[in-house]
């Protein structure tokens, strides 16, 4: 691990004296590698200090390897959570993030796995209860995106990989953590601004994520009886491996720049709303869907 990734940036320098563009850069793999990107993402805020709003949570988070998940689990990390963290097959990045953490003090878990099976929910869930012996907060947020310019370019076998990926694996482990989770716990799911702009050439992306709303606002009214919450949030354009893993590398350069804030979101930036939705602070707040991305999209 190098010193430029234990670096945290303040508030100030991350805004003004980081780059706004990106260097052109294609991963040819998915979900993609946060260490090979230039330059990395910014994952934690050193001006964010917890306060316990979290201690002794047990949280898991998928794609926690990089990335939303990455800073997620920091900033968990930062309010006392316990963390489990599962990711496919990125195991640079796992285990720098762990390495991160640990600095932090806090306490990981990883597991490594494919999601679109689903018999390794019940794995992942099988390993949280011996390593920690309950579940309290469920983030699941792994995903893929793939570009195409008509309908007729998605193969029958992409939009399957896709949707198994995206929606399927949500509702298996969803399914596998649900009989452990107690009142008060709380199911937090990435879906994304393209379901809301219905973005033209990430149709088969854009119906899994809207899937999730309808999985998240759904299953909130159905686990309202037993004060379990469940909410979803949308990112805008942050600079997550997705991007160079699925973008030509022609067009990374403006990534982001089409927005009102003419810029892309660091990961940082939106960590601490799925603080606020894993803690008791959001015990009135179910079925909701929160948009981060400066600007861009208004609903």
């Amino acid at each position: 691990m190098n010193n430029n990734f234990l670096k945290p940036y303040g508030i100030g320098e991350s805004c003004y004296n980081y780059p706004l563009y990106f260097k052109e850069q294609h991963q040819n793999m998915q979900p993609g590698m946060e260490y090979l990107m230039r330059p990395l993402p910014i994952f934690d805020n050193i001006n964010y200090k917890g306060s316990g709003k979290l201690k002794d949570k047990v949280a898991i988070i998928t794609g926690g390897d990089s990335g939303i998940g990455r800073a997620v689990a920091v900033y968990y990390a930062k309010e006392g959570a316990k963390l489990v963290l599962v990711y496919y097959n990125e195991h640079k990045d796992a285990k720098d993030t762990k390495a991160y953490i640990e600095k932090l003090g806090g306490e990981v878990l990883l597991l490594n796995g494919d999601l679109k099976n689903p018999e390794f929910s019940k794995y992942i869930v099988e390993q949280t209860l011996d390593y920690y012996g309950k579940i309290d907060v469920l983030v699941n947020n792994a995903g893929v995106q793939y570009f195409a310019n008509r309908l007729m370019d998605i193969s029958n076998g992409q939009f399957d990989y896709t949707m198994k990926s995206n929606i399927y694996s949500m509702f298996y482990l969803t399914k596998a953590v649900l009989p452990y989770m107690k009142s008060n716990a709380s199911i937090i799911n990435t879906t994304s601004i393209t379901t809301f702009n219905g973005e033209g050439d990430l149709i088969d992306y854009v119906t899994s994520k809207g899937a999730i709303v309808g999985f998240t606002r759904s299953l909130a009214t159905n686990l309202a009886s037993k004060n379990i919450r469940v909410n979803a949030v949308a990112p805008g354009p942050f600079w997550t491996p997705l991007q160079p893993a699925s973008r030509k590398a022609s067009d990374i350069p403006s990534f982001g720049s089409s927005g009102p804030m003419k810029r892309a979101g660091q990961p940082y930036e939106i960590a601490a709303i799925y603080v606020y939705l894993a803690s008791d602070d959001a015990s009135y707040t179910t079925g909701q869907v929160i948009h981060v991305n400066g600007g861009e999209y208004k609903g």
